[in-house]
């Protein structure tokens, strides 16, 4: 049955490999990068901060997009590796084929290379032995037991079971992450599943007259066969195939400590497997899957004890070994993608599509964009966050004037080149304030655009995420910007104790002008970016620009791997 199984599975994948040239006609959309990386609408809710920050170019990486879910069914072979040798019982015409499952799924993908998958199996699976046993009558629970006793020496084991199983499988994609190809049409992976099962077997003892099957019905099994042995199994198979009727009438040994569920026994089930799909067209593929599921129970081929063969006779001893019973199942199927506004399934994505991409872009022909460097700085105009740096000035890799004390003004325009974090924020010139003793702190609204009103925004602990009443408060502000069109808000993140507290600062000012820009349609450039004052850690300050503040509306986030999207 194996050997026949796998011929099977190297003929479909031969078809499948002389189908590939005329597939690559339909598929040539999966050339190149995978999907529009600025397509923001491809991105949920709560990644849409980082992808905004990528677009403004405050962050490296673009937001993970949403992704399809894959559904499908499968069909194929179900078999029992047990006590009793798995085999297809026929009656003639009337019998179906005994061996056969069907699967349904629902998979899901976490990122490029792990997914996980439910899956409902449902399947009958059937087996006999060709060489009989001597010690049935040892199995004091065997119901071939308790309708012969001992009056027959030599029976056959057989069974009928049928299977219900619930899986939960986590996957492992093999090879969609590829250095040098954009995309695979044909996707290896390997499976792990727990889950619950239930199995229902039952064994034929009884003729179709509703006799018990008799010495004489067991013993033409080897009619005309002095010495049964090896070379005769498919001799025996045939007779027993005669013998049997095909109707497994009778209830097979069970536990009498399991749990029963649906007229079964209750078992929990673990799983292994290797699989491979083929992408036949944008939304459908086609799926050979060989999974093994260990059950850790020795009844569901209706059979407690194994008999060990005394020699190479078709009889067998009384001598008996025990051990578990496991489920095959091999079969093809096929999935489809479904879901709106979304990307492939993950594990058909090439995670360095990006990365390429941006690469070509710097290699681009004569007149793009990232053949020209417009301010001169080397950095092409691709990745240039600054693209109107004065000539002369020193930048770094994002193309930027260097900031040493990071007060939001560039070196070659800072008039203290190195003012502490306590006495920030600072002026146009870079020039910062220290705060006044305790005893003598007042604060001094800077002259200018006093309509615009000023605040203080809290957020909780650790978090960066703006409260209603918060939105609120900036609804407020954005009425006051709205009607002063002319004027600027500085807004001030408060934290400077460690690199978090940094970096929380600059992600909750980061927050606050991204509402403003994004829900209010405030103009991003009317806003001043400062953050790591020595104020409450918990809060956002805002407040009018004064006459002739300036500062950046937006700046790198100081330490991006601490950050909290």
């Amino acid at each position: 049955m194996a050997s026949k199984k796998y011929l099977l599975m190297a003929g479909v994948v031969t078809l499948l490999s002389a189908y590939q040239s005329k597939a690559q006609e339909n598929l040539g959309m999966y050339k190149g990068a995978g999907y529009d990386i600025s397509d923001s609408s491809l991105i949920p809710a709560n990644r849409q901060a980082q992808q905004t920050d990528f677009t403004n170019g405050q962050y490296d990486f673009p937001a993970k997009p949403r992704n399809q879910w894959e559904i499908g069914i499968s069909g194929g072979m179900l078999n029992v590796s047990g006590d009793v040798r798995s085999k297809t019982i026929f009656n003639g015409a009337e019998k179906p084929l005994n061996t056969l499952g069907w699967g349904l799924s629902v998979r899901k993908a976490w990122g490029y290379v792990i997914s996980t998958r439910l899956q409902f199996l449902h399947g009958n699976a059937s087996g006999y032995n060709w060489q009989a046993a001597q010690g049935y009558w040892g199995h004091t629970a065997n119901p071939i037991y308790a309708a012969h006793g001992a009056a027959i020496p030599n029976v056959y084991y057989n069974y009928s079971t049928t299977i219900n199983q619930l899986s939960v499988d986590v996957i492992a994609s093999l090879n969609n992450i590829r250095y040098h190809k954009a995309r695979n049409k044909t996707n290896f992976y390997a499976l792990l599943g727990a889950g619950l099962m239930t199995y229902n077997t039952k064994v034929d003892i009884k003729n179709a007259s509703g006799a018990l099957y008799s010495a004489a019905d067991y013993a033409k099994a080897t009619a005309g066969i002095t010495n049964p042995g090896y070379s005769d199994r498919k001799t025996i198979n045939k007779n027993l195939r005669d013998i049997f009727d095909g109707d497994y009438e009778t209830q097979a040994e069970s536990h009498e400590n399991r749990s029963s569920f649906l007229n079964g026994t209750l078992r929990p089930v673990f799983s292994s497997g290797l699989g491979v799909q083929y992408r036949l067209s944008k939304m459908a593929t086609l799926q050979i899957e060989d999974r093994m599921s260990v059950t850790m129970d020795d009844l569901i081929d209706g059979q407690r004890w194994q008999e060990q063969p005394a020699s190479t006779s078709g009889l067998v001893s009384s001598s008996m070994t025990r051990d578990y019973d496991n489920i095959n199942y091999f079969s093809v199927g096929l999935n489809l993608n479904i879901g709106g506004r979304s990307v492939d399934p993950l594990w058909w994505m090439n995670p360095n599509d990006y990365t390429y991409n941006a690469i070509k872009n710097t290699k681009a022909p004569q007149g793009s964009k990232c053949d020209k460097d417009a301010d001169g700085d080397g950095i092409s105009d691709c990745f240039d966050r600054c693209p109107n740096t004065p000539g002369g000035v020193s930048v770094d890799s994002h193309g930027c004037p260097f900031d040493t004390d990071g007060d939001a003004v560039a070196d070659y325009k800072d008039k203290q080149l190195i003012t502490p974090t306590e006495c920030q924020p600072v002026d146009a010139d870079g020039v910062g304030k220290c705060p006044e003793p305790a005893c003598c702190t007042g604060i001094v609204q800077p002259t200018g655009c006093g309509a615009i009103s000023s605040g203080s925004v809290e957020f909780g602990s650790g978090s960066a995420k703006l409260s209603s009443s918060s939105m609120a408060q900036l609804n407020t502000l954005a009425g006051s910007m709205r009607s002063n069109p002319n004027c600027k808000s500085v807004v001030i993140g408060n934290g400077s104790g460690s690199k978090i507290e940094q970096q929380r600062s600059w992600d909750r000012v980061n927050s606050v002008i991204n509402y403003m820009v994004d829900k209010q349609g405030i103009d991003r450039e009317r806003f001043i970016f400062q953050y790591g004052n020595s104020g409450n850690a918990n809060s956002v300050d805002y407040r009018s620009a004064g006459n002739g503040e300036e500062g950046p509306s937006n700046t790198p986030p100081p330490f991006p791997n601490l950050r909290r999207n």
